[in-house]
């Protein structure tokens, strides 16, 4: 597994690529944007997951993770001394996979590493087109098709409803879906944030608000995604 740092802090860098390595980890380091702007432009180079620094010395992490979302289905995680939420759901809305703060436990970011490229591997196996209603999710691209048109949704809706997929016909608790969506903490994402997200995810998934949901809302104990609803 090939793995791009980009962070200015040449000590938390070092730190970082040792224990990376130690993991048996392929790893690149830059320590600015500009050079690792000419890396992710150089179409020889590719990897399988990126930990990008917010705040470096000639421009942003988040316009980084732009280029990678662009170039493919590239998982990003952001390693970050900013913890304020706008910055937080700014990050996970424009595709980053999870957003760490500094300073970190480095088995906690292994950890989480970990986890994020067991989900990428698992949406990326030759069974991985799903259909539900006029919806076609192609797990191998990491898409979302409505009526055969590409339906853009952000990674945090995009795992939600890879969720409801793998648990098609039974009932999931608010703690439940927390718990998938964060594998080591829910620091972020709380039980308001997660209300907001789902009317989001269905908003941008049914056809007509009048029309019976995708995910149905089970008073009391959580949601649901029918058995019937889903088909490969």
């Amino acid at each position: 597994m090939k793995l791009l740092i980009v962070e200015d802090d040449k000590t938390i860098a070092s730190g970082l690529e040792y224990s990376l390595q130690q993991e048996k980890f392929a790893t690149t380091v830059c320590y600015n944007f500009s050079s690792a702007k000419q890396l992710l432009e150089n179409e020889q180079s590719s990897f399988d997951l990126c930990l990008f620094d917010l705040s470096l010395p000639d421009g942003s992490g988040y316009d980084l993770c732009r280029m990678v979302k662009q170039k493919g289905d590239i998982p990003v995680i952001f390693l970050t001394a900013i913890d304020d939420e706008v910055n937080v759901v700014m990050g996970l809305d424009m595709g980053a996979d999870d957003y760490i703060t500094k300073p970190f436990r480095i088995r906690e970011l292994l950890s989480r590493i970990k986890s994020v490229l067991r989900r990428y591997q698992k949406q990326n196996t030759p069974q991985s087109v799903l259909k539900i209603g006029s919806l076609q999710i192609n797990m191998h691209e990491g898409k979302v098709y409505k009526n055969g048109k590409d339906t853009f949704l952000t990674a945090l809706e995009y795992r939600l409803l890879l969720i409801f997929i793998h648990h098609k016909g039974q009932v999931l608790s608010r703690n439940q879906l927390l718990e998938q969506i964060w594998d080591v903490a829910g620091d972020f994402v709380n039980d308001n944030t997660l209300t907001v997200y789902i009317k989001r995810l269905r908003e941008k998934i049914e056809d007509d608000p009048q029309s019976p949901s995708i995910i149905k809302t089970v008073r009391g104990l959580g949601y649901r995604m029918d058995d019937t609803d889903a088909s490969k």
